[in-house]
């Protein structure tokens, strides 16, 4: 689903509220999404809503960014760039998901059946990158999607507390799934 610019940036700022106010009440958040309460209500209702909200947000985001880099179709290696590219894109929410991940998340019960297109169409792609040899193919399609979530996470996570710069992000996170920490 498409949204217009306004709220897409609406919703990251919630997302940036929700992950820096942990403990806040919904006018704490709304305040440092730049809203009153009285709007962030009529929005949403609720914090377990909005929470909801932007997981389903999330969700789509993340359908959207696979379905831009063109994992079918792209050189691989040119797709792996974008899918990061658009991840970094999309930082705030990346940052919001890690901060709502439990151990639990990719339950049915839980609302795990939303991130399946997105592993599924990663899982994809891995195995033809190991069949046209841009990935290596003594590890599952599934362990380097895992590892290229852990990596990307983790680096927007490092970034929002202050440890990693932003600048050069995406080649770093490209050539390091790629490569590895090994000297050149």
């Amino acid at each position: 689903m498409e949204l217009p610019a306004a709220d897409d940036k609406f919703l990251k700022a919630l997302a940036v509220a929700l992950v820096d106010h942990s403990n806040g009440t919904l006018k704490d958040i709304a305040q440092a999404a730049g809203v009153s309460k009285a709007t962030l209500n009529r929005f949403c209702g609720t914090r377990a809503n909005l929470v909801e909200l932007l997981l389903n947000h999330a969700s789509d985001l993340m359908n959207q960014m696979v379905a831009d880099a063109d994992l079918q179709h792209a050189p691989p290696l040119e797709a792996l760039q974008r899918l990061v590219d658009n991840h970094l894109m999309h930082r705030e929410m990346l940052v919001f998901l890690v901060f709502q991940w439990r151990p639990d998340s990719l339950d049915e019960s839980s609302g795990g059946r939303r991130w399946l297109p997105y592993s599924d169409a990663l899982d994809a792609f891995f195995l033809r990158g190991q069949h046209e040899g841009l990935v290596r193919i003594d590890v599952s399609a599934a362990v380097l999607t895992e590892m290229f979530a852990a990596l990307l996470s983790g680096m927007v996570d490092a970034e929002r507390r202050g440890r990693v710069a932003r600048a050069g992000m995406g080649a770093l996170v490209t050539q390091f799934f790629l490569h590895g920490a090994a000297a050149r």
